[in-house]
């Protein structure tokens, strides 16, 4: 998780196409990230679907090949699917595989998804692709409503919270990333509001600056996470109950709502 982060962090940049382009509607679909197969399925083409990465988890993909992962797809397993489209999050670390797939021939479409308008951009993308254009305007709109209905409900006081990707290095949610982006929408004040990056890594001297009162816990590894709290005692934490704010896709319109309930209540709990 860490280090796809920090090289989306390089990659806010708009939506590249390599090789040759497909046709549509694309009937031969590898997704190389689960928050792509989870928009293709929201739209309604899991048919599609000929491949996914290893991290997918939907069970509706549970039979599908695997080939890879964010930074290192496999060429070769994807050569032999005989995609009409591969998709991909964009991001220097993959660059050198997807390269040579568009080399080979195969069409190729690697999307930014660091911000929340990345994600509305990407709906809209495969929507097209997919023949499924109606479906992508209803998500793009579910997502824009979720966050209009939060907002509504911001407390009055915001509370300081930092949102953890990983412990080891302390890597958290900064400005321009779609989780810093729903920390606004629940009327929360990002602590690393003031970082140059959207993933920064956190030190720990601006930890203790600048204690959050609430830190979200979306690590996949408990790698630091004893010694974090020891430092502080006074933090409230939350911990995510499934990836849906990992994923910027449709989830993010589900995932927000029990987020901002989190943050907005006030009661010392601690999974």
């Amino acid at each position: 998780m860490t280090a796809g982060l920090a090289a989306l962090a390089l990659a806010a940049s708009p939506a590249l196409w390599l090789g040759p382009r497909p046709p549509r509607p694309v009937t031969r679909l590898v997704t190389v990230a689960p928050s792509l197969t989870e928009t293709v399925l929201a739209l309604g083409a899991g048919e599609t679907l000929v491949g996914v990465s290893r991290f997918d988890e939907a069970p509706e993909v549970r039979a599908l090949p695997r080939v890879g992962g964010f930074v290192d797809p496999s060429v070769e397993a994807i050569l032999a699917l005989a995609p009409q489209l591969v998709v991909v999050q964009k991001s220097p670390g993959n660059q050198r595989p997807i390269e040579t797939l568009a080399a080979r021939g195969v069409p190729v479409l690697a999307l930014p998804l660091t911000s929340v308008a990345d994600t509305a951009d990407a709906l809209v993308t495969l929507g097209e692709l997919l023949g499924r254009e109606a479906q992508a305007r209803a998500l793009v709109k579910a997502l824009a409503d979720a966050r209009a209905s939060q907002r509504s409900l911001a407390p009055k006081r915001p509370a300081r919270v930092l949102f953890v990707y990983g412990f080891s290095p302390l890597v958290v949610a900064g400005p321009g990333s779609f989780a810093a982006e729903l920390l606004d929408d629940c009327g929360a004040a990002n602590v690393a509001h003031a970082a140059t990056t959207a993933y920064p890594v956190w030190s720990l001297e601006q930890l203790l600056a600048a204690p959050p009162e609430v830190l979200v816990d979306a690590a996949d590894t408990p790698k630091g996470r004893d010694a974090l709290r020891a430092l502080l005692p006074r933090t409230r934490w939350v911990t995510l109950a499934d990836k849906d704010l990992l994923h910027p896709g449709p989830a993010l319109a589900r995932a927000l709502p029990p987020l901002c309930a989190a943050l907005r209540d006030r009661r010392a709990t601690s999974p």
